[in-house]
């Protein structure tokens, strides 16, 4: 009806005559992506009738206006057509929509667009594209951006097109228009905030937490603000959302997941087992669910399931999981089994798990090669303070390794740096009388490794350490343990493992992972885009490294990490996980975050300008390494080559003021309980933002990778990587140790995480090792069209190639038998850096 009365005013007034720009509109509507919301598309249609359509104004990117300060001229409206006969499917997708514009000689060359959004509901724009443009052709603008109804901006949502340009050269008509776009509003406020809305007083005192960020005990980096108000009887905390709101938990739309990683995030599945049937659970493992009596018993989650009986438990599954979630959780043969896959480290051996080799080939190629170092005195030292903690040295004394170091002795295997250390002992040692408190019963551990001639490391001794019954200052109590096979005393060295497993579990959830690449990244994610408009080089070029990064640790705050949450519940340090967490970021550097400086922070490697990538690394086939320093390379490549094209002089880096408003807010509000820090960057050279950008690059999609994407393989088999451990180790006289003698299995079993834990634990590494089916691998965009510059383009383009030539040596030296990390007794090839496959999302 709107169309047939603009014809119709047209033909009178001779609009007719004049010419016409064609464009195409692409987007979703709303009712796509909330599996047909109805209402929404019903009220659309009404609007649409009554002439209240989509309007898209033209802005010239050439031509001020002086009648508006000199900004860009604005060009008449024009409406989506065919909203109405445009028949969205029922599955998610894109509708394609034609504008025509009057072309007005003053618009000249169009720079941007303001779109008013008249419809009862908001959609998400992808692009719009016009064509035959006079002087200029074909012309893309890409949004990627939620549009609301106009009633809610108090000023028009404006999208530019895919120039790229720093804040001085851009056209003086689209100045204001820039500045403006970066003064978000409604659905697109980002802010930070504290971490102070993981307790949960409100509801039992138990729940309580403390903040984290804003004081010097307990330092964090900031998250985005919600907006939530803080509870009325604990002002420090803020209140919290019930749990089944907790998806509606607020970010910013445009972070919020697209259709397809909503669909497929498992979490919100994750949520329902953990809250809503855990008493089912109970029932459903017997009267004692803590127990697997044979490691049979754990395959059996594998090869056949748990059965789930008809009955009130099945009936609040599939009320609670959604529909997609329940295909993956319960076959569909009429069994009603709750299953998981085949954690591919017992794949192809049931039992390699438990040699020597591949414990200590893990430190190297598992989910969490970040920690292992190279022994730099012997006996390790503590760096605790005396004061407060009394002795905490190493007790291994070379009686202990001497004898296994293939005829060196120690001072010849430390000057050939063959000795290695999984040092996890002063991270845990000051809460370990706390955390023993709770169920966990556990030791801080230090892991003594040779190198051995063939590139395998072998573990020599593990040091288990209890503080002082009698106080702090007493120091630490120190049990050492060495290899053996048989009898009570080959058992006891499976436990020892296990203990120092236990450890390296809690370490990579909270800190390798959790802390380092989602907590420190979201501050970059938040400053991005309150600082670097759209426009800017340094926003197209991290951007899609941050993709989801918001809304995962939104609902990690939620559900994963929160007080009584599934960490706590399934990661041994409890209660105090998170506090811990905050207690290592004090010793959080930026610049140690590139693979290179941290190689070298740990020994792995030394400087040398003959090899490649200018590192030697102390054990070549050190899987994580020798994949990650080639990717680094690469990134860094790519990225010299883009921030050089736009960054022709250290003086435009200086002068760039969103470049440099975006770094101070880093620093002073972002990361602000760091901001005195004698090491960051001080953004004054081109040299200081290619550093920067690769190190935020790297962390955000290849080393998230490499200790995310092996979880599931690794861990989904609890045996190989337990999280909690329920009793110290049995010690001789006691019915426990009689018991580790006549059933070593069920002994060991009794120690390591229980079963209910275990669904839990399995079901959290599942949900975090998936993929969404829409992923972006590193060295792909979702657009081609990101910009207009070649120079960038072209050096994309051959990024892209790089990492497909580096995928191939990786299969090259997967297949390799000379290296043995890289497959090792559980044969499972290293894939967790392949830059484009399904095995490594970056």
């Amino acid at each position: 009806m709107m169309k047939k009365l603009l014809s119709i005013v047209s033909a009178i007034t001779g609009e007719n005559d004049k010419k016409k720009i064609e464009g195409t509109v692409v987007l979703m509507k709303k009712n796509v992506l909330d599996f047909n919301d109805f209402n929404a598309s019903v009220l659309d249609r009404v609007h649409e009738l009554f002439g209240q359509g989509v309007s898209l104004q033209l802005v010239s990117a050439v031509h001020g206006d002086p009648a508006n300060g000199l900004q860009g001229k604005i060009g008449k409206p024009a409406y989506l057509e065919d909203w109405i006969t445009t028949i969205t499917s029922l599955t998610a997708g894109e509708s394609a929509f034609k504008v025509t514009f009057d072309w007005d000689e003053e618009i000249g060359e169009p720079g941007a667009f303001i779109i008013r959004n008249n419809h009862h509901s908001e959609f998400y724009l992808r692009t719009l594209t016009l064509e035959d443009v006079p002087g200029r052709g074909r012309i893309h603008f890409v949004c990627n951006s939620w549009v609301y109804p106009a009633e809610h901006y108090k000023t028009d949502r404006v999208f530019f097109t895919n120039q790229t340009y720093l804040p001085s050269e851009t056209p003086r008509p689209l100045r204001k228009y820039r500045e403006g776009e970066l003064l978000k509003e409604w659905d697109r406020v980002y802010d930070y905030a504290y971490y102070n809305d993981l307790g949960n007083p409100d509801r039992d005192l138990k729940y309580a937490r403390p903040v984290l960020g804003g004081s010097t005990k307990y330092p964090y980096p900031r998250r985005g603000r919600t907006g939530r108000p803080l509870s009325e009887k604990y002002p420090n905390t803020e209140s919290r959302l019930p749990l089944v709101m907790s998806l509606n938990i607020y970010v910013p739309r445009d972070e919020r997941f697209g259709h397809l990683k909503m669909s497929d995030f498992l979490a919100y599945a994750l949520k329902s087992i953990v809250q809503f049937l855990l008493p089912e659970f109970e029932a459903l493992c017997g009267i004692t669910p803590t127990e697997f009596d044979s490691f049979q018993d754990v395959l059996d989650l594998y090869e056949g399931g748990i059965k789930v009986p008809e009955g009130p438990l099945l009936d609040k599954i599939k009320d609670n999981i959604p529909l997609e979630m329940l295909k993956e959780l319960v076959r569909t043969d009429g069994e009603h089994l709750f299953k998981f896959p085949m954690p591919q480290v017992i794949k192809e051996d049931k039992s390699a798990w438990r040699t020597d080799e591949e414990f200590a080939r893990e430190m190297l190629a598992g989910l969490n090669p970040v920690v292992i170092r190279l022994l730099q005195e012997f006996p390790p030292k503590s760096k605790l303070d005396p004061e407060v903690y009394g002795n905490q040295n190493s007790s291994i004394t070379k009686e202990h390794i001497e004898n296994h170091l293939d005829d060196l002795t120690i001072n010849q295997a430390m000057e050939k740096k063959r000795l290695f250390i999984l040092d996890h002992h002063d991270v845990f040692m000051p809460y370990l009388r706390r955390i023993n408190t709770t169920s966990t019963k556990t030791y801080a551990s230090r892991t003594l490794l040779f190198l051995k001639d063939d590139g395998t490391l072998k573990p020599l001794a593990i040091e288990l350490s209890l503080p002082h019954p009698n106080g702090d200052k007493l120091g630490a109590v120190n049990k050492v343990y060495t290899p053996a096979e048989d009898g009570v005393e080959g058992s006891i060295w499976q436990l020892a493992k296990a203990y120092a497993a236990v450890n390296d579990s809690g370490y990579h959830q909270l800190l390798s992972h959790w802390l380092n690449t989602h907590a420190a990244i979201e501050p970059f994610v938040i400053a991005t885009n309150r600082q670097l408009s759209v426009l800017h080089p340094i926003h197209k070029l991290l951007h899609p490294h941050f993709r989801d990064t918001m809304n995962i640790n939104a609902l990690a705050r939620q559900i994963l990490i929160n007080a009584g949450g599934v960490v706590e519940s399934t990661v041994f340090p409890s209660k105090y996980a998170m506090e811990m967490s905050s207690v290592v970021y004090k010793d959080w550097v930026l610049t140690e975050q590139a693979l290179p400086a941290d190689l070298i922070k740990r020994g792995m490697a030394v400087e040398d300008s003959e090899a490649p990538h200018g590192l030697r690394l102390l054990i070549d086939d050190y899987p994580y390494a020798v994949d990650g320093l080639e990717i680094w390379s690469a990134i860094e490549t790519w990225v010299k080559e883009y921030c050089s094209f736009y960054y022709k002089t250290d003086e435009m880096v200086q002068k760039d003021s969103e470049l440099q408003s975006w770094w101070k807010e880093v620093r002073e509000e972002g990361h602000g309980d760091k901001k005195d820090e004698p090491w960051w960057p001080k953004m004054h050279t081109v040299k200081e933002l290619i550093e920067t950008c690769t190190i935020i690059i790297w962390v955000a999609s290849a080393l998230h990778a490499a200790v995310n994407f092996g979880q599931y393989p690794y861990a989904g088999y609890l045996p190989n990587r337990p999280t909690i451990s329920r009793r110290f180790m049995p010690e001789e006289g006691t019915p426990e140790y009689e018991e580790l003698k006549s059933n070593p299995d069920k002994a060991f079993l009794k120690t390591i995480t229980a079963q209910l834990q275990t669904l839990l634990g399995i079901s959290l590494i599942e949900v975090l090792s998936r993929h969404s089916s829409d992923e972006v691998y590193l060295g792909q965009r979702d657009t081609p069209e990101w910009t207009l510059d070649t120079t960038p383009l072209k050096a994309f383009e051959k990024f892209g190639r790089k990492l497909a030539d580096i995928e191939e040596r990786i299969i090259d030296r997967n297949g390799n038998e000379r290296f043995k990390n890289r497959v090792g007794p559980v044969k499972i090839p290293y894939t967790l850096l392949y830059p484009t496959s399904e095995a490594g999302r970056h």
